[in-house]
């Protein structure tokens, strides 16, 4: 069986201008032989203008989703301006850019429009156990304890917007008083108990008094134990019996977990890092699943219900641990394709190959960013230990279109190389580029490794896996354009933790869906056959050593691991569905069923069709890229805006 390569007329990509991504496309077609035209795949994926607006924002790194409120100072003429996106994107990667070049199966590609509607792609998480998430329960359980009483109704509009203000602000440390006094207006003592209960439960590591002051009944506020309180809630108040992590389900629409998460600690006035979870979800997309939080009751959780846009809480439910990254089993995806051109038979093919074969286990498109200066270069200078180069890829200017405060920051740092006059053109702080700039405002020039270090850590690494990625990326497509679809001798397996190497006689044991491929790094081993000198020339190409991944700074030190090559989706189904209006819902999501929304009516013979599909992947494999293989098209956002200019007109 061979694999089928991407079609080099339809989705050639133009020169790029950034110099060293041309160095790049060099060094890296001396190892990856140019692929010939294969498929007829004709068009990209579709992507219409309300799309770009919306993944404008999601897409570009520049821009930290928790820096809402200082990106209102930015110009908002080009945040909508689709235009200047589209003009952007040309500087952007394709997939051909970062090693993403074959396909598996010989069906004809058809196109489809991918994510038309945030709602047309929804993931649900699938637990350790096995368990996939659903939010289908508002309940909130009821304690054994009956000593203990969760919050009224009523306590969470017992307090004012000023005292809530005041509150806060003592609970944060934002002022210079040691506390706050409450004025009981109906001095009863049930008044008084509820003022009580909700200053403790809406502001945890406040405590409570009543004093008497001038012939008026006060409730005072103040701090217990410090700053430690407002990290860790007050132990006491709570039962020994209960659990002391509030398990619930996350429904959100159209954004990301962090975001989410950073929302609710500021409706429950308590620090992000008490919540839990076991993996990130797309922002442009429907999403279930998991949280935990430290010591929040379900019922003040589920009080968020009726303030919060875009995402509901439930399944709650009381557990002695919080949640890990990585602890899931994967991810459930309902994705439907709209206006879809492919015929029937085509379709079958395409599913029946994706149920079957399976996808190439690539890394997906928005593991490397958007812009001019993709993540893995960065990477790969931090792993030459050339630290003036990363400083210069994230400062310096780059081709495309970006928000006007980024355009002046980077003019003005090619002009002085002064971080301070830089720093003074960005107005959102938070991004990578000003975070440097403090850092480099703070240790000088002259050390930039620690400037570097104010970034926060997931945002470092980032760089560094994801030239991890693209050299795997590149190395399996050499791998698929060598061998083909089959285990040959010299191939790596796992047996448990460990990689060993198929032996001549043993390799009719296994199928490609047993093979591995390693993402370079320290003690894992390299197929013994042209792909394991693959490797090598391609990181002496980078001035890198195989051999010797560790960094003299311990966190930039690559630890290998392996990847399978081929993954083959589980509960793979589809359906092709005609439809009249691109607005109307081809499917219910939990949120719908509970609320009794029926089933959307669909025309026998509507002017559209629509390919809805069903499967599951394991954790760190990518739906998009089983969704490439199906298509036959080019995911990258750069493809896509130069296919549909007329659309951003």
């Amino acid at each position: 069986m061979e694999a089928v390569e991407m079609n080099s007329v339809s989705l050639k990509r133009p020169h790029s201008e950034d110099d060293v991504a041309s160095a790049d496309e060099i060094k890296r077609q001396k190892i990856l032989e140019k692929s010939k035209a294969g498929s007829d795949s004709g068009q990209s994926i579709e992507t219409v203008t309300e799309q770009l607006k919306d993944i404008k924002s999601e897409m570009i790194p520049n821009d930290e989703s928790e820096e809402q409120e200082e990106e209102d100072l930015g110009d908002s003429d080009e945040d909508g301006d689709p235009e200047s996106f589209a003009d952007m994107m040309k500087h952007g990667l394709t997939e051909s850019d970062v090693g993403i070049t074959k396909f598996v199966s010989s069906h004809k590609g058809f196109s489809g429009i991918l994510k038309e509607r945030y709602s047309d792609f929804v993931v649900h998480e699938i637990g350790k156990d096995g368990r996939v998430s659903h939010l289908d329960d508002f309940s909130v359980p009821v304690d054994d304890e009956v000593n203990f009483e969760d919050p009224s109704e009523e306590t969470f509009t017992v307090l004012s917007d000023e005292d809530k203000q005041r509150l806060e602000e003592l609970q944060l440390f934002k002022n210079k008083e040691a506390s706050v006094a409450i004025e009981v207006i109906e001095d009863t003592k049930e008044k008084r108990t509820i003022i009580h209960q909700a200053v403790k439960s809406l502001f945890p590591g406040l405590e409570t008094k009543t004093e008497d002051r001038d012939g008026k009944k006060y409730i005072i506020a103040y701090h217990a134990a410090g700053k430690k309180a407002l990290a860790n809630p007050r132990k006491h108040s709570w039962p020994k019996s209960r659990g002391s992590y509030c398990h619930f389900v996350l429904y959100k629409e159209n954004k990301d977990t962090m975001d989410a998460i950073n929302v609710l600690s500021k409706f429950l006035r308590v620090k992000p890092n008490i919540f839990s979870y076991m993996g990130t979800k797309d922002k442009r997309a429907i999403t279930v699943q998991e949280i935990a939080v430290l010591r929040i009751t379900a019922q003040r959780l589920a009080h968020l219900n009726k303030c919060l846009m875009n995402f509901k809480l439930g399944n709650f439910s009381y557990k002695n641990h919080p949640l890990k990254l990585g602890e899931l089993q994967g991810n459930h995806f309902t994705v439907v394709l709209r206006n879809i051109t492919g015929t029937d038979d085509q379709i079958e093919q395409a599913m029946h190959s994706l149920r079957e074969i399976g996808f190439i286990n690539y890394y997906g498109m928005q593991r490397f960013g958007t812009t001019a200066v993709p993540t893995y270069q960065i990477g790969r200078a931090i792993l030459q230990n050339n630290w003036t180069e990363v400083m210069d890829l994230i400062l310096k200017p780059r081709p495309g279109a970006e928000k006007g405060y980024l355009v002046k920051c980077r003019e003005e740092w090619a002009k002085t190389k002064d971080p301070a006059a830089a720093l003074k053109k960005l107005p959102v702080k938070r991004c990578v580029e000003g975070q440097l700039l403090r850092g480099l405002l703070k240790y000088g020039m002259k050390n930039i490794i620690s400037a570097f270090g104010i970034i926060p850590r997931n945002n470092r690494l980032m760089y560094i896996h994801s030239y991890q990625s693209y050299v795997w990326n590149n190395m399996v497509s050499k791998r698929i354009e060598e061998y083909g679809l089959r285990a040959v001798p010299g191939d790596l397996i796992l047996k448990g933790a460990t990689a060993v190497h198929i032996e001549e006689g043993d390799v009719d044991n296994y199928t490609i869906h047993d093979v591995v491929m390693p993402l370079p790094g320290f003690d894992v081993i390299y197929p013994k056959h042209k792909i394991g000198e693959a490797y090598k020339e391609m990181l002496v190409a980078d001035n890198l050593d195989i051999n010797n991944m560790r960094h003299k700074i311990r966190d930039y030190s690559l630890s290998g691991a392996y990847r399978k090559i081929i993954i083959r989706p589980q509960n793979v189904n589809w359906e092709v569905v005609a439809y009249d209006d691109p607005k109307i819902p081809l499917f219910t999501t939990d949120l719908d069923k509970l609320e009794g929304k029926p089933l959307p009516v669909l025309p026998m013979d509507g002017k559209f069709r629509a390919l809805k599909m069903e499967f599951s992947l394991p954790p760190s494999t990518y739906a998009t890229m089983a969704i490439r293989e199906v298509l036959k098209m080019d995911t990258s956002i750069k493809n896509q805006t130069q296919l549909n200019t007329t659309w951003l007109r």
